[in-house]
């Protein structure tokens, strides 16, 4: 019994009492938590946000995506195309001819608000600086980008003839002469 000396003995009434008290806290907050599922159960599925949609169109430039190549006589003409992050994607294109790259131009594909811009930097050309064309046109199967000020390409396009086939073009005057280049590509990533 000495070791019962530090503990007070409670009478029913306090006993009853403190149930009580639990027993109503813990009904206020099953009921705090029921109101809260119900209301989250509820509450409508949240709409898209624009952060959520804000760069569809450049999405529907995925098909880009990969690497492309075109074997000529004497040479190979490649791009590649990748993801950088939700608003832009970044490539390269390259021409070699035997052992030597005989262009090389950096590429980015950026939507900006609701426009889409490809933008290519050349070094050799326009003081290295980048030159923006903007997205003119779009469809299943083309995206044409244009930008009139610029001397030549005037244009750039690419057409999609399948999943693995896409024929890239630049077009514009030279000299007050339509000129137009083609380049076939096959899919080879």
């Amino acid at each position: 019994m000495e070791n019962c000396r530090n503990f007070t003995i409670l009478s029913p009434v306090t006993v009853s009492f403190l149930l009580l008290q639990i027993i109503q806290y813990m009904k206020k907050s099953i009921y705090s938590i029921s109101l809260l599922a119900i209301i989250a159960c509820n509450s409508p599925a949240p709409k898209p946000t624009e952060q959520t949609n804000r760069y569809e169109q450049l999405a529907q430039s995925a098909r880009l995506l990969g690497s492309w190549q075109n074997t000529f006589e004497g040479g190979t003409a490649s791009e590649s195309w990748e993801q950088q992050n939700d608003s832009s994607y970044t490539g390269k294109s390259f021409v070699v001819v035997g052992k030597d790259t005989v262009s090389s131009e950096s590429l980015l594909l950026q939507q900006k608000g609701s426009d889409i811009w490809y933008i290519p930097t050349v070094k050799e050309q326009n003081n290295g600086q980048a030159v923006p064309f903007k997205l003119t046109s779009s469809s299943n199967n083309q995206l044409v980008f244009e930008n009139p000020e610029h001397d030549f390409p005037k244009k750039i396009s690419y057409t999609f003839i399948s999943n693995d086939s896409l024929v890239a073009e630049i077009s514009g005057d030279i000299n007050g002469e339509k000129k137009a280049e083609q380049f076939p590509m096959k899919r080879v990533q």
